[in-house]
């Protein structure tokens, strides 16, 4: 099993649009609907209230906006609001895993086929992989309002509508069965699994962090200002236990993927994980590390894939 540190510790991928503080200015003049959420912190820079969900949602409208040529993208109340900047960081990573098998060229365009596991209502991995580097990507759901959400962001932004397609996952017991058509292959996976157990135990975390939190007002509040809806944040036994379920599934496609991979919260969990993977004949394993401030995240990577396979993959499908 490899582990590959990030160098440039506390900091964003090198390609990463957002390494810098944001440009509220600038934001805003993308997306007037921020102007009125910005305010002055206790240094006079310009900010927004971070524990308030709909300053959260028009921030990252306007990143995308800003960014990424996305004119419209919007949420249902309560569902899952995510941190561009983390995200895009999955993404810029993923191109560098697949850039190792391509004589550290990243494969762009139309021949990378990327499947989102989990993609949630905002639709926000295949956005930004799609328009940085030209991806095509199918994202499935279990929820059907996340699905016809994401569907709606897509459809309403001419960019997006030929790169991205929404599936729906009709059985919630399964994660690549029913969604992974036959025939159909995918250059790399990414998956956002649920984090906690059971909506009690994700209750019982977050009054936990709010308990820490200097205003007691916000305590008070309760809840997350990143929000998420049922299957967003729990599954019965976690990370662990959705990793692991994707793991198995994983074997019936494993010639029709170069890399799954899944965020992994935390890294106590990757020693069961690793047992999971060689246990499923995975080949080769990696674990990528990422960060973003103090906060230090990573995926883990597998193949069934030999390097006879790789090569042929590679020349059939990114050097056409």
């Amino acid at each position: 099993m490899k582990t590959v540190k990030n160098d440039n510790k506390l900091k964003l991928h090198p390609r990463n649009p957002h390494r810098a503080r944001y440009n509220f200015a600038l934001l805003a003049d993308s997306c007037p609907e921020l102007a009125p959420f910005i305010q002055l912190n206790r240094y006079g820079s310009e900010t927004i209230d971070f524990s308030n969900p709909d300053a959260v949602k028009m921030l990252n409208r306007a990143l995308l906006v800003h960014f990424y040529g996305v004119l419209f993208w919007d949420i249902p109340e309560g569902y899952l609001c995510p941190s561009i900047p983390g995200r895009a960081d999955y993404i810029h990573y993923l191109a560098d895993l697949l850039a190792q098998s391509n004589d550290g060229t990243i494969p762009r365009g139309r021949s990378v086929q990327a499947l989102d596991v989990g993609t949630g209502a905002n639709c926000v991995y295949p956005i930004i992989g799609s328009q940085e580097y030209g991806w095509q990507f199918v994202g499935t759901d279990v929820n059907p309002v996340a699905v016809q959400s994401a569907s709606t962001v897509v459809q309403a932004n001419s960019s997006l509508k030929k790169r991205i397609k929404i599936r729906q996952q009709a059985d919630g017991e399964h994660i690549f069965a029913g969604v992974w058509q036959t025939g159909e292959c995918f250059d790399v996976t990414l998956c956002n699994p649920p984090f906690h157990s059971s909506e009690s135990a994700m209750s019982s975390e977050n009054k936990r962090k709010w308990r820490g939190l200097e205003s007691k007002e916000d305590a008070k509040k309760g809840t997350l200002n990143f929000g998420g809806h049922g299957p967003e944040l729990w599954y019965e036994g976690g990370e662990t236990g959705f990793i692991t379920r994707m793991i198995e599934e994983s074997v019936a496609v494993k010639e029709q993927c170069f890399w799954f991979t899944s965020l992994v919260a935390r890294k106590d969990n990757l020693k069961r994980l690793y047992q999971a993977l060689k246990q499923a004949g995975a080949t080769d394993v990696k674990t990528i590390e990422m960060s973003q401030g103090q906060k230090i995240s990573r995926f883990i990577a597998w193949t069934f894939l030999e390097p006879n396979q790789m090569d042929f993959w590679r020349d059939t499908r990114w050097r056409k």
